[in-house]
């Protein structure tokens, strides 16, 4: 069955070209030229995947892409941002909010194609039935949860791909370029910078359960997993 991917995009030439593409790369499309449009078409069926403009009529793409990720019916459904705003600030802005990629305008088909494809890769469920336990973190691949002391933590498709490298790989200290080939793919546009973000999202996930320790920086060199004090 070919994904489900709702394009929010006010200008009219734009969505059915981007919608047109879709559709002859196999995909079902709904399109949506306002977020009230967008939740509409939400609440009737849920997408496998949104790809939302930064400027809309009547709320900004960043703040529906905050209100998704805030309500637990939509929180797992990928977003990728998209909007002419370039600046490295402007992107980690879209990032922050939530989204799980950030495009900007404009942009060829091939890649936008690129890039969904990356994302739901991303998304989708692990195959393994591993479980992996460090003290009070568990990692239940099979049920795609993570709990801390039977306390499930929520987080996103990334945060929880991230975690299960870390888990998979404990100790061992990784640069954003070796966590973007990795936990990304090694096909995918996506800025180092990017890794940042996701790290900072991972651990206030899972802040609120005391288990943030678990990430480290490690100065100069990137990131690891581990149950030692830094």
């Amino acid at each position: 069955m070919s994904a489900q991917i709702l394009v929010v995009e006010d200008e009219k030439p734009i969505r059915e070209m981007i919608a047109f593409g879709l559709r002859r790369g196999g995909y079902e499309v709904s399109e949506a030229v306002d977020t009230t449009q967008a939740r509409a078409c939400i609440a009737n069926k849920r997408p496998d995947l949104i790809l939302v403009d930064w400027m809309l009529p009547d709320m900004s793409g960043l703040e529906l892409t905050r209100l998704l990720k805030r309500d637990k019916e939509t929180k797992d459904v990928p977003v990728i941002m998209l909007t002419a705003r370039a600046d490295e600030q402007d992107k980690v802005t879209g990032l922050d909010s939530g989204a799980d990629d950030y495009i900007t305008k404009p942009f060829s088909p091939r890649e936008l194609q690129a890039r969904i494809s990356a994302v739901l890769r991303r998304a989708a469920p692990a195959s393994t039935e591993e479980i992996i336990e460090f003290d009070r973190l568990k990692l239940d691949a099979k049920s795609h949860r993570v709990t801390v002391a039977d306390r499930v933590v929520a987080l996103g498709p990334t945060e929880y791909k991230l975690l299960s490298f870390f888990m998979g790989h404990p100790e061992r200290v990784y640069t954003r370029g070796q966590l973007l080939d990795r936990v990304w793919g090694g096909n995918v546009y996506v800025e180092e910078r990017t890794v940042d973000v996701h790290i900072r999202r991972l651990r206030k996930a899972l802040e609120e359960f005391g288990a943030d320790h678990y990430i480290q920086t490690v100065r100069g060199s990137g990131y690891r997993f581990s149950t030692q004090p830094e």
